[in-house]
């Protein structure tokens, strides 16, 4: 699993030129996942192939636009599961200890629940551990697969894959809230701006730059704060 892990969490990176040339292996790591089902081991062999021929200003775009202009589908996990509640900053503080615990420290200016890199920290973690983050993340992995799909994105498959690999059916009523939140109309700036205003938590950017990728790297020392 860890293999397949880490290639999902590259699938869902800012698009870049490294990505690019490592497609083709990301693609022959879903063939082998005989854990996924057909349909979506094929979507995702199809996403890897459009990351590997598409434009890559083109892919960035199209990136940026899911990602980064809508916080419906922001990739930082407690964005949707707290949204602005107190709780959110201890959840932050105790994910950030869990990788420290386990002998890993973020190596990027990323938050901990920023989900390409909490899976860079799964892709290094048993697989029992894994399974159990995946399946408490797993009402939010739908609702994201959800309205990835509704607007056609070929990163849909992502989250379905994940959620496949958590093996835990959605908390009913934690579903249903979620699907309550209204997606945002990327082209709607004034919108946009206002949702992200409305929020007094600061994020660094949504993307990864190409030299940046979202990265664990086991502590070596501790950091002063």
């Amino acid at each position: 699993m860890a293999s397949l892990i880490k290639a999902l969490s590259a699938l869902l990176s800012y698009p870049s030129e490294e990505l690019q040339a490592a497609a083709a292996e990301i693609a022959e790591v879903v063939r082998e996942a005989v854990t996924l089902s057909a349909p979506v081991r094929q979507a995702l062999i199809a996403l890897a192939l459009d990351l590997e021929s598409g434009d890559l200003i083109d892919l960035q775009s199209r990136y940026g636009d899911l990602f980064d202009r809508s916080r419906s589908l922001s990739l930082h996990l407690f964005e949707h599961s707290y949204g602005e509640s107190r709780d959110r900053g201890q959840a932050m503080v105790n994910l950030r200890e869990r990788y420290r615990a386990a002998g890993a420290d973020i190596a990027t200016n990323e938050l901990p629940d920023y989900l390409p890199l909490l899976l860079e920290f799964l892709s290094l973690r048993p697989e029992a551990e894994t399974k159990v983050l995946l399946g408490e993340a797993a009402p939010v992995l739908r609702v994201l697969q959800e309205r990835l799909a509704a607007r056609g994105s070929v990163y849909a498959a992502v989250f379905a894959a994940l959620e496949a690999l958590g093996q835990q059916e959605p908390d009913p009523k934690q579903l249903a809230e979620l699907r309550q939140v209204a997606a945002e109309d990327p082209d709607d700036l004034a919108a946009l701006d206002r949702a992200w205003q409305e929020s007094e938590v600061l994020f660094g950017p949504g993307g990864l730059s190409e030299s940046d990728c979202p990265a664990v790297r086991p502590k070596t020392e501790e950091k002063v704060s």
